[in-house]
């Protein structure tokens, strides 16, 4: 019999992995921050059109702005958390499900301990149970 059992994936943060996160966290940053400017100007040119109510219209572009700014502000934080880890902190990088083959007679694991997959550079360095 097969079941599906969740597996945690970390990261070991190494020096490459640590600017690879920073360039992410940056270019996520660089396109929110886009997206406010296209949408104040989107605002800016809906507003001119007078087709549209202009309090719903405002409300709703300064709610979507908004929304992008606290995203801003999150990334904002894990950069600023990413400068003080060290290096070889074990980072979640993400939660995957895998099949595991069980059969009369096999150990149960304990549902409290999940399996890990432990990456290093993109490689997997170690599978911990």
């Amino acid at each position: 019999m097969q079941i599906i059992q969740h597996v945690v994936v970390k990261q070991v943060l190494t020096e490459k992995s640590k600017q690879q996160l920073f360039d992410k966290y940056h270019a996520r940053k660089r396109q929110f921050e886009k997206e406010c400017d296209q949408l104040q100007f989107e605002l800016k040119r809906l507003e001119k059109s007078k087709n549209y109510p202009q309090g719903t219209l405002k409300k709703h572009f300064e709610k979507e702005i908004e929304m992008r700014r606290e995203k801003i502000k999150l990334l904002d934080f894990q950069i600023e958390q990413l400068h003080i880890l060290p290096i070889g902190s074990e980072l979640k990088e993400k939660e995957v499900q895998a099949l595991i083959e069980v059969k009369a007679g096999d150990l149960w694991i304990d549902q409290d301990l999940q399996p890990e997959i432990i990456i290093k550079d993109g490689i997997i360095e170690e599978i911990r149970r």
